[in-house]
């Protein structure tokens, strides 16, 4: 389902080659069926603004948004299991399930990023795919009202994802007043309180001769996964250009 591999791109860290492939991921957006024209719209708003003023620019803006604080984190396991000891079964399980379907991801990256996420349900077939989306469809729809809250045009992109999956968009709306009350947790006071937690957490673990825990804290996302992501999977997709990914097209 090549909107998927669209929507990974916009939702990954802004880079010169997305820039330089606005015309086809433009032209992908437009062509799109599995999604509404508003919600084509809204994708096609995210990718120009992605690619107006200055590349630096846009990365700080994405930095500020997705970088800072924990609520808008950007891997699913964040915001089901946090730091438990769960998580890194959630891990490998995972990781056994791009295994099992061919999908090679690099020893840097984390399993759980969602664009890396999307870009495995990329290659399965739709039915998977939109089954795939359908299982995480209560934290695409709390993305989405933070998103929508902080008035962030990637809103559009777990919009998007939701209406693939065939859920119902009103549950965006029901989150709204809960997303409202919640304290934002990317100020320079809420981030020195969850570095001081973390050097505490790190500590008491070392001197247990304990592992620390995985990684999740702000930033630990973009310093984990490939960025950007394999764009040119999606640019000679179907060519005999199309680079090392052995599962199948976008």
């Amino acid at each position: 389902m090549q909107i998927l591999k669209v929507i990974s791109l916009l939702l990954d860290y802004p880079s010169a080659e997305l820039r330089e492939a606005h015309a086809e991921l433009a032209a992908a957006i437009a062509a799109s069926r599995e999604i509404s024209p508003q919600q084509r719209g809204g994708l096609q708003a995210l990718l120009d603004e992605l690619c107006a003023g200055e590349l630096m620019d846009a990365q700080e803006r994405y930095s500020e948004l997705f970088d800072k604080g924990r609520s808008l984190s950007l891997l699913l396991f964040e915001h089901v299991h946090g730091e438990s000891r769960d998580r890194g079964q959630a891990m490998v399980d995972l990781m056994a399930q791009y295994e099992d379907a061919g999908f090679a991801i690099g020893v840097r990256e984390l399993p759980d990023y969602i664009p890396l996420y999307l870009e495995y349900l990329a290659s399965r077939e739709d039915l998977e795919a939109r089954e795939g989306l359908a299982d995480v469809a209560h934290l695409l729809a709390l993305l989405a009202a933070r998103l929508q809250e902080r008035e962030a045009p990637q809103a559009a992109c777990f919009v998007a994802l939701l209406q693939i999956a065939g859920q119902p968009l009103e549950q965006i709306d029901a989150l709204r007043a809960q997303v409202a009350g919640e304290q934002r947790d990317d100020s320079l006071e809420a981030l020195d309180k969850v570095w001081e937690e973390e050097q505490v957490n790190f500590l008491q673990a070392e001197q247990q001769d304990r592992c620390p825990s995985l990684p999740g804290g702000p930033g630990k996302a973009r310093e984990e996964s490939a960025v950007p992501l394999h764009w040119t999977d999606f640019k000679h997709a179907g060519t005999a250009e199309a680079p090392f990914r052995e599962v199948g097209n976008v």
